[in-house]
């Protein structure tokens, strides 16, 4: 029997509309390193990729949260990342990205007050009461709650260094909301994670029940680039992402805050001699690095689902620069097995490319945090 063009049109709208529900959305991950204190790089790449994200859905409303599914930062990435996903109790981050880039710019002078140490007052260390204000102001409700991992938007890891077992110590949502002894404050842990050792004394926090305690330095003295962990917990935490087997079905973007300064640069290549901060620039760098390499390893048979956006022209903490300089500079990319290739593309134009496969893709469908998830039970039980 012959069909009629009708029912052939029919059956294959049909068709389209199977094939579009079977089709696996791919878990996208956002992971912002830590290096220096004010973040100009992956700030200027926040702006632009909100901006992109409200431009391409015609939406002035949309957020960075929207279509990501898992967040992790270090140093001041952690705070990045955190201000981006904590909850306003309504399920919508408290911070927009320029917000949250003008937010940490106009405190910077109160979170990094200088005091002098020692007997001859000769060292220096930054205030921790100061930072400590800042980020609790910052990480908490209108209604004065303080918020924890527990309430965020989405999934977050944050690392830090512990003194109490000299091991790494990673923060995520997934643990807090296991249990109440995995679950700190947030501010808290965006203060363990930027403890730089130079800079603060190591940063004591305990969970919300007092049961697990800390004693962190900065995360970035181990894992800067946090992308890798980012990427090696999506893929076996099978509770939140069951959907999540291999690389394959990952898009990632990995925010850098820019490398070694020229001076150190020049110093090096000149004598050989390295300067202690010289060297913590090296350990810092040679981590991102050494992640970024491997990542694009990982990737190297779908490439174009990671990006890594690294500027290299810009002394971050000596020199500011202009959020177009940082999406003008062209981007480069690590090769697999053999270094690295400068692009055509600018970093604004990178961005603007994976912000339309973001859209494109639809927005996140990760169900809300943990807190949200008890409280929406909680009245539908009539409590």
């Amino acid at each position: 029997m012959e069909l009629s063009n009708i029912t052939l049109e029919i059956f294959s709208k049909l068709e389209q509309k199977w094939l579009s529900h079977c089709e696996v959305k791919k878990t996208r991950i956002l992971s912002i390193d830590g290096g220096g204190t004010k973040g100009f790089i992956a700030g200027a790449a926040l702006i632009h990729l909100e901006d992109q994200i409200q431009a391409r859905t015609g939406d002035p409303h949309s957020r960075i949260s929207d279509f990501f599914d898992f967040f992790a930062g270090t140093g001041i990435g952690a705070v990045f990342a955190a201000m981006l996903t904590a909850d306003d109790g309504n399920g919508r981050p408290l911070f927009t990205a320029r917000d949250a880039v003008r937010y940490l710019t106009e405190k910077h002078s109160e979170m990094f007050t200088i005091k002098h140490v020692g007997i001859l007052r000769r060292r220096k260390r930054f205030s921790g009461k100061n930072i400590d204000k800042v980020l609790k102001e910052a990480l908490r409700r209108d209604d004065g709650k303080v918020l924890t991992l527990k309430d965020t938007c989405k999934p977050l890891l944050v690392p830090c260094y512990d003194l109490n077992s000299f091991a790494p110590f990673v923060f995520s949502r997934a643990d807090a909301s296991e249990s109440p002894s995995f679950d700190f404050e947030l501010w808290k842990v965006c203060r363990a994670t930027s403890a730089t050792p130079s800079l603060f004394k190591p940063f004591p926090l305990t969970s919300v029940d007092g049961k697990t305690s800390c004693l962190a330095i900065d995360g970035g003295l181990v894992m800067n680039n946090p992308t890798a962990a980012a990427v090696t917990h999506v893929l076996h935490n099978k509770r939140d992402f069951p959907s999540v087997n291999g690389v394959e079905d990952l898009l990632v973007l990995s925010l850098g805050n820019g490398q070694l300064s020229s001076p150190s640069r020049r110093q090096l290549q000149r004598n050989g001699e390295c300067s202690t901060p010289s060297v913590v620039d090296i350990v810092f760098d040679g981590v991102s690095e050494t992640v970024d390499q491997m990542l694009g390893n990982a990737f190297c048979w779908n490439r174009t689902d990671y990006l890594r956006i690294q500027a290299n022209g810009f002394i971050t903490e000596r020199v500011e620069p202009a959020l177009d300089e940082v999406l003008r500079e062209r981007g480069v990319e690590s090769l697999p097995f053999s270094g690295k290739r400068l692009m055509t593309e600018t970093n604004g134009q990178r961005i603007e490319s994976f912000v339309q496969r973001l859209v494109a893709s639809g927005k996140s469908s990760l169900p809300p945090s943990p807190c949200k998830e008890t409280a929406v039970s909680l009245l539908a039980n009539g409590r």
